[in-house]
């Protein structure tokens, strides 16, 4: 999956903000003035961010420093004093990607146009447990007619990549909105469409994109469905109530991310909460201390994260085009930090 917005990460993340459990990977501790356009962030929308989480962070080298920021002291030297930045596995160089939140159009009640359902998971599926694969319930229309549906939208292709991305929004017909969560899966792994599309010859590598996907499919209708069954993950949704409509969508620590700031990260290395110095290359380069708030099933290493790029079509088409390279360096507690590398 490329989006991040999974709340059955959650889980997997027990100890918010402990120390990283680091396998084999190296450990560096740099200097402020060794991150690169570190001067020239906006340090004070940084500490806005990392605010929104640190008080979730269950850990005694934590736990003053995020009392210390709840005083809204300035945010630099807070930060260059209390922290010092770590670079796990820096040997290899990073992988960004970008996530963001859909916008579809929908409907509470079906018609001619909206009539594709988002559903609730099924009662008798249990969490964790595998369950029939996508093809099996499309054709077999084994949620249909059971009271499972949530809203309509008017279009396939967009739903599927909702289920990528794991929640969104929809932009009732009646003017209102509804923001919807992840609530469960049927226990499959995802399986990239885009690698197949490569792997069939259609497209190279490096040409394959959210947009590009959604094209072909709705050039090719009867091999794009095709194409959309190859991943037989399929996701449930829940609605959500409690997030306000100027909040981001929740992210693993069921708190709202924020677009350019959060970081989805793999936890096994980044601790949940941490700030994070992100030095991003590529056509639209990015120096910026992000917190990691996110996880996703695709976020694996020491050096790879995915950037919320925020909601809609043009955050969706601006994230869609990230697969760069550079490092990010994660802020730690000074006393974590030396733990991990007591020579640094």
């Amino acid at each position: 999956m490329t989006g991040a917005l999974r709340a059955a990460a959650v889980a997997a993340v027990i100890a918010l903000g402990g120390a990283p459990s680091l396998h084999a990977a190296s450990v560096q501790v740099l200097r402020f003035d060794e991150l690169r356009g570190w001067a020239a962030d906006d340090h004070d929308a940084a500490l806005e961010v990392f605010l929104e989480t640190c008080p979730d962070l269950d850990d005694p080298d934590w736990a003053p420093l995020c009392a210390l920021a709840q005083g809204r002291p300035e945010a630099r030297p807070f930060f260059e004093m209390f922290f010092r930045p770590v670079l796990i596995g820096g040997e290899s160089p990073a992988l960004f990607t970008g996530y963001y939140e859909p916008e579809l159009n929908g409907a509470r009640r079906p018609d001619a146009r909206f009539r594709y359902p988002l559903y609730r998971k099924p009662p008798e599926l249990a969490a964790g447990a595998q369950w029939y694969p996508r093809a099996d319930i499309e054709d077999r229309a084994l949620l249909e007619g059971r009271g499972l549906e949530i809203v309509w939208v008017d279009d396939p292709v967009e739903l599927f990549f909702l289920q990528v991305q794991g929640s969104g929004r929809v932009r009732l017909r009646d003017g209102g909105a509804m923001r919807v969560g992840y609530g469960g899966s049927n226990g499959h792994d995802y399986r990239s469409i885009g690698a197949e599309l490569v792997r069939r010859g259609v497209y190279a590598r490096h040409q394959v994109s959210a947009q590009v996907i959604k094209n072909w499919v709705r050039r090719n209708p009867d091999d794009g469905r095709s194409l959309l069954r190859h991943n037989p993950s399929y996701v449930f949704f829940r609605e959500l109530t409690d997030v306000p409509a100027d909040k981001g969508p929740l992210g693993a620590m069921n708190r709202s991310v924020t677009p350019m700031r959060t970081l989805a990260v793999d936890p096994e290395f980044t601790p949940l909460g941490a700030p994070v110095w992100i030095e991003k290359g590529g056509a639209r380069p990015l120096r910026r201390l992000m917190v990691a708030q996110d996880t996703g099933s695709a976020i694996k290493g020491a050096q790879r994260a995915d950037i919320f790029y925020g909601t809609g079509v043009a955050a969706g088409r601006l994230a869609g085009r990230v697969r760069d390279p550079g490092r990010m360096v994660v802020l730690l507690p000074i006393e974590k930090a030396l733990t991990l590398a007591p020579g640094g």
